[in-house]
């Protein structure tokens, strides 16, 4: 579901594995109790904080279940989307759980578990407005910075107006309902939360393409990937996967 650096960040990211802070290996942070968790807390219905200022969301309740499985005391911490692998390097989190897609550029400067869940990219405008990427042509588009909603606009939609980048999927959605572009591309749960808790009038396009959301460990970390991929498996098969996502979605969105 999300995610392609831009060029800088991107170049960014890989340069920081030359300088990044020695990652905890799995036996480190089972000797601590606690494992640090990173996210970005913009991204409803997967992670945000709630009207109490309580971080939640699917995400979040995947990455508890996971620390619990592990048999580790969760600590989260939440910062912007297109910072957070470039921290991770850095020795700031253990792992990142913020719907990242699975991609050969993100592959080269951390290492990813086996997806989470499966999704894919939706067109939203108002009633009347674009559904297909030929209808986006010599329009204004909005999407987040740093994601894969912008690659996929840039590749697939030549005659575009203008692709406006926002720091968050709610920034972008705001410029759509005042006007300031014609169709916004992001998550189709995204897409669809926001139509069930604002009540906005808005239509959304059919899927666009498929992407698989993987967590993110710093590179080379290879207890800490194997002990959550494992974790993940166990949830999976417990039915526990299954009780979260029917909670946010009333589906099990694990990719088939």
């Amino acid at each position: 579901m999300r995610k392609v650096l831009a060029i800088l960040a991107l170049g960014l990211l890989v340069g920081s594995l030359a300088t990044a802070a020695k990652f905890r290996t799995f036996a480190e942070i089972q000797k601590s109790g606690k494992v640090i968790i990173g996210t970005e807390g913009e991204f409803p219905p997967f992670n945000y904080f709630d009207e109490k200022n309580n971080l939640v969301g699917f995400d979040i309740d995947i990455g508890n279940a996971l620390a619990k499985k592990m048999g580790l005391e969760p600590e989260w911490k939440a910062q912007p989307f297109d910072t957070l692998l470039i921290a991770l390097n850095q020795g700031r989190f253990d792992f990142v759980i913020a719907s990242h897609t699975i991609t050969p550029e993100r592959a080269k400067a951390v290492d990813f578990t086996k997806p989470y869940y499966c999704t894919g990219n939706v067109i939203v405008a108002k009633p009347g407005g674009p559904k297909t990427p030929e209808e986006l042509k010599g329009k204004k588009v909005a999407v987040q910075v740093g994601t894969t909603y912008y690659d996929w606009v840039v590749e697939n939609v030549p005659g575009v107006a203008e692709v406006k980048t926002f720091p968050t999927n709610p920034a972008a959605l705001e410029a759509l309902l005042s006007g300031r572009v014609d169709a916004w591309v992001t998550d189709q749960f995204t897409a669809l939360e926001v139509i069930k808790k604002r009540g906005v009038k808005l239509q959304i396009s059919d899927l666009l393409n498929k992407e698989e959301i993987g967590i993110a460990v710093a590179k080379g970390n290879q207890g800490l990937l194997t002990a959550l991929n494992n974790a993940l498996d166990a949830i999976l098969e417990d039915g526990t996967y299954e009780q979260i996502s029917m909670k946010w979605f009333g589906k099990d969105i694990r990719c088939k």
